[in-house]
């Protein structure tokens, strides 16, 4: 039977962030980051779409001990643009700044997720630029960058990455995986395609497939990199980037994961010049998506943009197995769906078509002014809503 859990009112939203703000808490500190080699020419790894790729390697990061019973296991699954640094600080050389993980405030000794009772894992996914071999790796046949020859990958294949990355760690079976837009992603396709292992799942902010709106605003995105002459077909020389289109493709995206009431209160009609210049930047909403472009070109690789972009639009949990309605009715284990109410990238009407079709599941509103950015800004409400669903499966 589905459970719906709508908070609607401030005051019960009060309530809950007291209870979860009532446990001590502490950061996990400073983390390594680890790497497993997950296949090898003796084992390849089989894509969905036909490629074989013979030398995979993940970058992953821990927080928290296996039990004896190795039954604790939480496993995180990150965003588009994200990594394995979930939690911590990496270490860093004097007079670097420290920056945490993408979840840090929800990750640790008396957390939401609790790190003193839960063994959390994060992983780089297959394809990512963070240590995990990618279009950006070397090519072992080559000794150049894989570039466009890397073959194509899904959401699925992701997922078979992680699966193979738990054997060697010892964890057969999860407590919880949770992960929110490209995370939910991975989340149904792991309770989908590994359900013996997966006790219960967290899906924040997706839905079961990927709509022609948000395939429409990956579509901009990519021409903007490959209309780049400095793309150079995909064989840009290491060290550069197609900075003018890998830029253009982070503005199209900010704006969809804010909201315009957001964007508003945010910026306004302020401006930051009076310049009369038709090309010159007057608003400071032009110089804000002017400096996000700025900071991904220095952190992220343009062909891994593509061919994220490209798993996303082709994510589509029903595919190959039948009615969705079939689908969600056979993932029975306890669930978590949260959507945001100012969502506009994936509306809060595809996480209620999944809550709807889930057997067992529950629906937690988080109310932001944010837009889908809200599952990595509402820390207070994301805590709340976690730390009651991971009590309950005790």
């Amino acid at each position: 039977m589905t459970r719906t859990l709508i908070h609607e009112t401030w005051g019960d939203h009060a309530a809950l962030l007291a209870r979860s703000a009532s446990a001590p808490s502490g950061s996990v500190g400073v983390v390594q980051p680890q790497v497993a080699v997950v296949a090898t020419p003796d084992d390849p790894l089989r894509l969905e779409y036909g490629g074989v790729l013979e030398h995979v390697s993940v970058t992953y990061e821990t927080y928290g001990e296996l039990n004896a019973a190795r039954d604790n296991a939480v496993l995180l699954c990150h965003a588009l643009t994200g990594s394995a640094q979930a939690a911590g600080v990496h270490p860093s050389a004097p007079g670097q700044r420290e920056v945490p993980g993408w979840w840090d405030p929800l990750i640790g000794p008396g957390k939401a997720i609790d790190t003193r009772t839960h063994f959390v894992l994060c992983s780089n996914v297959l394809g990512g630029c963070y240590g995990t071999t990618g279009p950006s790796s070397v090519d072992p046949a080559t000794g150049a960058p894989y570039r466009l020859a890397f073959p194509r990958y899904t959401v699925r294949d992701m997922v078979a990455v992680q699966r193979r990355l738990l054997g060697t760690l010892g964890v057969e079976s999860l407590k919880a995986v949770i992960g929110g837009s490209m995370g939910g992603m991975q989340v149904l396709e792991w309770a989908a395609s590994y359900p013996e292992c997966v006790r219960s799942f967290v899906a924040i902010a997706v839905g079961a497939r990927h709509s022609a709106w948000a395939i429409g605003l990956n579509e901009v995105a990519r021409r903007a990199i490959t209309s780049d002459p400095a793309w150079m077909g995909g064989d840009y020389p290491v060290g550069t980037q197609p900075e003018a289109g890998l830029g253009l493709a982070r503005a199209v995206a900010m704006l969809s994961y804010r909201s315009v009431e957001s964007l508003e209160a945010k910026f306004g009609r302020e401006r930051v010049s009076q310049t009369r210049e038709l090309l010159a930047p007057s608003f400071e909403i032009e110089s804000y998506l002017a400096y996000q472009g700025v900071k991904l070109v220095r952190r992220f690789d343009a062909n891994t943009y593509l061919y994220l972009t490209r798993a996303m639009d082709d994510f589509d949990l029903a595919e190959g197995r039948g009615r969705l309605k079939d689908v969600l009715k056979r993932l029975t284990m306890p669930a978590l769906v949260m959507g945001i109410d100012s969502d506009v990238l994936y509306p809060e009407r595809e996480q209620r078509e999944l809550v709807a079709g889930l057997p067992n599941a529950e629906y937690a509103r988080v109310r932001s002014p944010h837009g889908h950015d809200a599952f990595l800004i509402e820390f207070p409400q994301l805590a709340a809503r976690l730390r009651r669903f991971l009590a309950s499966l005790e």
